[in-house]
């Protein structure tokens, strides 16, 4: 992988290797405390531990005899930007799309017997003339 973000991307799928950059929020730690909690080989961390700082999400130190690992919480700063892009769509109310879906097909959204929504349904989403399903709000509204 020679893509920065899917190098941070492959790293951050893994659970270990998130609970690991969970333990780095904390403190610097060293390797052997790092493995600790885990049930694995000191083998097996290294190997997690280095698929990490080759992603740039940890730096790796020796002091004395001993190799810490440190967070460097900058390298997911391009991933957080990436994954902001998809915060401007909303959020899609299923249950309320359902019983909208429900009350069309059942004919009961006709135009000559059309009903307003029922109680609860107050954001029931109603498609608008390009099909997109509209919640009621105004264009661009949070």
């Amino acid at each position: 992988m020679s893509d920065p973000l899917d190098t941070v991307f492959a790293a951050l799928a893994d659970p270990t290797r998130r609970a690991i950059l969970a333990m780095l929020l904390e403190d610097d730690m060293a390797v052997t405390d790092v493995a600790e909690p885990f049930e694995m080989s000191l083998a097996a961390i290294s190997k997690h531990l280095a698929i990490l700082t080759r992603a740039g999400l940890i730096a790796q130190e020796k002091r004395g005899r001993v190799k810490w690992c440190k967070l460097e919480p900058d390298a997911m700063k391009a991933a957080s930007v990436w994954m902001q892009g998809f915060g401007q769509f909303e959020p899609v109310n299923l249950d309320a799309f359902e019983r909208f879906l429900s009350r069309e097909l059942s004919g009961e959204g006709s135009e000559a017997g059309q009903q307003g929504p029922e109680e609860g349904d107050a954001e029931t989403p109603s498609p608008d003339e390009t099909g997109a399903i509209d919640n009621g709000r105004e264009a661009g509204a949070p």
